[in-house]
């Protein structure tokens, strides 16, 4: 199993950026597709982010296209999410998750492995 532990949220105004890690441990980063979801108050969680094993492919949701970027280092077993042009609709708590499957997925369910979250707000 792996042990996912994220951190970097935090309180940012609108237009502004934020880098959340995802810091893996018992077993490797490179083993995972992982993802990034949030989950805003009152509404399901949602996926944001997903990034292949090595890196070379990644997915986005449409809301994010274009202003966030998700990578990893596997060397690190570290998982990254950089946001940029932040807005209020980005509020939320943000979940990465790890998928021991071959392939990229969007679905939630398919994601064994969760961290606990941090806490992203940004004020308009």
């Amino acid at each position: 199993q792996v042990q996912l532990v994220e951190s970097g949220g935090g309180l940012v105004q609108a237009g502004g950026s934020l880098r959340l890690s995802c810091a893996a441990s018992g077993r490797t980063l490179s083993s995972y597709v992982m993802g990034w979801f949030r989950q805003a108050p009152g509404k399901e969680r949602e996926f944001v982010a997903a990034i292949s094993r090595s890196g070379g492919s990644t997915a986005y949701a449409d809301s994010v296209k274009g202003r966030f970027t998700i990578s990893r280092d596997n060397a690190k077993n570290t998982l990254y999410l950089q946001m940029n042009s932040l807005n209020p609709e980005d509020t939320a708590v943000y979940y990465c998750a790890a998928d021991p499957r071959l392939f990229i997925t969007m679905r939630r369910d398919e994601y064994d492995y969760w961290g606990q979250g941090t806490q992203v707000t940004v004020s308009s």
